[in-house]
């Protein structure tokens, strides 16, 4: 089989508390980085045993290396800030209870350089523990202009918005072929720019620092599709899109209206797994913009609260769905990770658990297979 699978999960898990103290200790300089490598490596251990208890086709790490979903990949190519609030690197849980966090933005301190493979070493650990699929996740490379604009790429290292694409796409290939050359089959980039672009307060800040919304639309596109070119045939590469997701908070709300037709059309990614957990994602009606050879992880179970989803309802939501798209060509999945950073969100570990059963014994249920 390959990917999508028909129950599939985002990528990020619930970092064990155990973990969390050793970083914690690491940042004071208690213990070594030797000492945290080997507790991260014993987490992520766990957290593919759990994966394949739950009865998942696929494996990732958990993302239990990284503080953020995207911080970490990009700090790797230069002096860059994809996620910073108030001047500071985002951490931690966003204040309140469920509402609209603020929106990150990007601080470009350096140029992109890609130096070395960035989740090479990730996946050979994953394939060593499991049978599993094992899926790598990444940014997507639009996520720094979008939260900086040209201003930011500007500011600091670049005196060429065209340079900073250039570098950009380099860097992306490098990593994927990397990936590619060491076995790797399934990569997933969350780009999460085309599904705030439905949002008018989000539209409103574009418009506020010169940017055409609609126009990035085609200019992400086409970064995307040259990051995607002629990539080998044995690399399944599938693209998540949601509307922000730390704490429990989030950062756009709006259907995929805006992007949907071009989205689906123009980009050259065979499958989409999509936020559809609540209103905010809006109705099911744009998947008619989907055309026949590609497939939808519809994003039905919330990461944001420990609730658990009613079997009934999701089928119910599925066939609703299916109007649009063949239910041949949809699967399950939650709506996003469960620790889009480290701290992650107001969830249990019991409720995450069962929340990925849940989506095992859906597919199962509907389609005979996870």
């Amino acid at each position: 089989m390959s990917p999508p699978f028909r129950a599939e999960h985002i990528g990020s898990l619930l970092r064990p508390t155990s973990l969390l103290d050793r970083r914690r200790q690491f940042a004071r300089g208690a213990i070594d980085a030797d000492a945290l490598r080997a507790a991260e490596l014993a987490a992520i251990a766990q957290a593919v045993a759990l994966q394949q208890e739950a009865g998942l086709a696929l494996a990732t790490d958990g993302e239990f290396r990284r503080r953020s979903y995207h911080s970490y990949f990009y700090r790797q190519l230069g002096d860059i800030t994809p996620d910073a609030v108030g001047g500071d690197a985002a951490g931690g849980e966003a204040q309140g209870l469920g509402g609209r966090g603020a929106q990150p933005t990007a601080v470009v301190k350096s140029k992109l350089k890609w130096t070395k493979p960035i989740h090479v070493d990730d996946f050979k650990f994953l394939r060593s523990l499991t049978q599993a699929v094992p899926k790598i996740t990444i940014p997507g490379p639009c996520a720094v202009h979008f939260r900086g604009g040209d201003a930011a790429v500007t500011a600091h290292a670049y005196g060429d918005v065209d340079q900073f694409w250039d570098d950009t796409v380099a860097a992306f290939r490098c990593e994927l072929h990397a990936l590619a050359q060491a076995g790797c089959t399934y990569v997933q980039i969350d780009e999460t720019a085309f599904a705030k672009f439905g949002d008018a307060d989000v539209r409103a800040a574009l418009a506020a620092r010169g940017d055409d919304w609609s126009r990035l639309i085609d200019r992400y596109i086409d970064v995307t599709n040259r990051v995607l070119a002629d990539l080998p045939a044995s690399l399944n590469v599938g693209m998540h899109l949601c509307r922000g997701n730390r704490g429990g908070h989030w950062h756009a709300e709006g259907g995929y209206d805006a992007v949907a037709e071009r989205l689906f059309n123009a980009l050259a990614i065979a499958f989409f797994l999509l936020e559809y957990d609540s209103q905010r994602a809006g109705d099911f009606s744009p998947l008619r913009h989907v055309p026949k050879g590609k497939r939808i992880v519809l994003g039905l179970v919330s990461t944001k609260t420990s609730e658990i989803e009613h079997k009934d309802e999701l089928k119910r939501r599925l066939d609703a769905a299916s109007r649009y798209v063949d239910l041949d060509r949809l699967s399950v999945s939650p709506q996003c990770g469960f620790a889009s950073v480290a701290e992650g969100n107001p969830i249990t570990p019991q409720a995450q658990e069962a929340k990925l059963r849940l989506i095992v014994e859906l597919a199962r249920e509907v389609w005979g297979t996870s």
